[in-house]
């Protein structure tokens, strides 16, 4: 087998158009018209927000974590990049989005934070040092 990419996330969510919103307006995702449920792309990066068939559904799906496995990166997340993370904190802060953890080093390449949405899902928002996403990503549009 041959995994060519990761092609989206489905995420159980309690309330679609809160999440819709959420990833729309703070995380800038477009949504992808005409399919039935919601779906949102970035670059190539893509969520689908499927509602809750039970009540608390939810909230089962998107877990629990602890303030130390965050502060490890040892959770359950997503995560995107970013072009500039002080420019990503200064727009979460206009969107009182609270910050769970970080900006903290990526390893030896970059910097990167946690976000919650809505549902409690954790995101990780991080930034590389030195190399644009557009350049390191140029390779793919010849594959």
């Amino acid at each position: 087998m041959n995994i060519l990419s990761l092609d989206h996330a489905a995420l159980l969510v309690k309330d679609v158009e809160r999440s819709r919103q959420f990833y729309y307006q703070v995380l800038g995702m477009e949504v992808i018209p005409g399919l039935g449920t919601i779906w949102l792309a970035k670059g190539s990066a893509e969520i689908h927000l499927l509602g809750e068939s039970e009540p608390g559904r939810a909230a089962q799906a998107s877990g629990t974590y602890y303030d130390d496995d965050l502060a490890d990166g040892h959770t359950t997340h997503i995560a995107f990049e970013v072009e500039d993370l002080e420019e990503a904190q200064r727009h979460l802060k206009e969107h009182g989005v609270e910050i769970l953890c970080g900006p903290r080093p990526r390893g030896n390449d970059g910097e990167q934070l946690y976000i919650r949405d809505p549902d409690g899902y954790v995101i990780e928002l991080f930034a590389r040092r030195g190399v644009s996403p557009k350049k390191r990503f140029a390779h793919r549009a010849k594959e």
